[in-house]
């Protein structure tokens, strides 16, 4: 498989807020599919659109995809400038699907105004840990019904204005006391549970079609007793492809994250996780391990280690999802964003007036949530 091949695995973050001479060369020789920002990328509108054109430009195969985690409350990485929203927990409690739609339209079309096309939510995990130190607010709540309902909705606002969602984190990070970004949560619910509980967002969100959805660096002894989710082929191939039937495109947490990193090389850790059934390998920090990643997918593909067959079958899924959204006309192209039209997007006055309803509790869409929605 060529580097063009193995690049589109990957989606990368870098540091700085313009595309320098060292990271458009990176880019020219390892080839990614998709870049994430941070907040150390962004400082105002004008200088992120400035800067998705530019990545779009020195890509070499367009379109990249270009995600963010804007998911309101503490998990919010625009600068100011745009207008952003409260956490999901607070979203819920106070207010119906109708809003947080109308939140997620809000935030897709000043994402799109600016060149980002894929946003890294809705959180899909059932908060049923009040001790839990990374999920808490960022979940729509304890019941999956309510998650259900709200996640459906941010999903449908994003992708109605030209926005990948990407629900997470599967198969469910909601009952874990420990944080994945430093250690290795263990989730010890047995089956029945996780179906009845964690899994009932995702195998909703799967049915209305989500077409990404980011794994968890969680083990759950109950679905494979040694490997956390990212790199279990148990369950992001038997349970969320076959069983669950998703056919979009998972992607996996950051494999830098401590979960990861704690037990073996991110070069050993991308080949499991793609053995296991992720599609797109994210890694959000050092260069040094990017490359380190794409070296040891290649190794593995000359050593037959990975299915060469699976692996274009990611790069498919990839490239389909890429068509549904960012395709322009009959070609796959660096899509680029009219700079005069930034200021007339991002912090619009009814953008501003959304805002003001979810703070205040008053407007066309400010009613308390209904009875939670039943769900299969």
């Amino acid at each position: 498989m060529t580097r063009d091949v193995v690049g589109q695995l990957l989606m990368v973050g870098f540091d700085g807020t313009t595309c320098s001479p060292e990271w458009r060369d990176w880019l020219q020789v390892y080839r990614p599919g998709g870049v994430i920002l941070f907040a150390r990328n962004v400082v105002d509108p004008e200088q992120v659109a400035r800067l998705t054109n530019d990545l779009q430009a020195c890509a070499p195969n367009p379109p990249l995809l270009i995600a963010i985690d804007e998911e309101g409350g503490r998990v919010s990485r625009l600068p100011r400038g745009f207008t952003t929203f409260p956490a999901a927990g607070l979203v819920a409690a106070h207010h119906s699907p109708d809003v947080a739609y109308e939140i997620s339209v809000v935030t897709a079309r000043e994402l799109r105004a600016v060149g980002i096309n894929m946003n890294m939510a809705p959180v899909l995990d059932v908060n049923s840990c009040p001790a839990n130190p990374v999920i808490g607010d960022r979940a729509y709540g304890d019941h999956p019904g309510r998650v259900c309902a709200f996640g459906t909705a941010v999903m449908e606002g994003l992708r109605a204005n030209g926005v990948v969602p990407c629900g997470k984190h599967f198969p469910g990070h909601g009952d874990t006391m420990v944080d994945s970004h430093t250690m290795l949560p263990v989730v010890n619910a047995d089956r029945m549970r996780l179906d009845t509980l964690e899994l009932v967002p995702f195998r909703h969100a799967i049915q209305q079609g989500i077409p990404a959805i980011m794994t968890a660096h969680v083990r759950y002894p109950a679905l494979d007793a040694s490997a956390p989710a990212t790199l279990s082929r148990s369950i992001l191939t038997d349970l969320l492809r076959s069983e669950l039937n998703f056919q979009g495109v998972t992607l996996t947490d950051d494999m830098e994250m401590g979960a990861i990193l704690n037990h073996g090389s991110t070069g050993e850790a991308s080949v499991s996780a793609l053995r296991a059934g992720a599609d797109m390998l994210l890694l959000c920090h050092r260069r040094e391990r990017q490359r380190e990643a794409v070296l040891a997918i290649e190794r593995a593909l000359e050593r037959d280690e990975l299915s060469r067959e699976q692996l274009t079958a990611s790069v498919d899924r990839i490239r389909d999802l890429k068509e549904q959204y960012l395709a322009t006309g009959q070609t796959m192209v660096g899509q680029t964003v009219d700079l005069t039209r930034v200021a007339q997007t991002v912090g619009h006055p009814r953008h501003a007036g959304v805002l003001e309803t979810v703070r205040t509790g008053t407007g066309p869409w400010a009613r308390p949530p209904s009875v939670i929605p039943a769900v299969s």
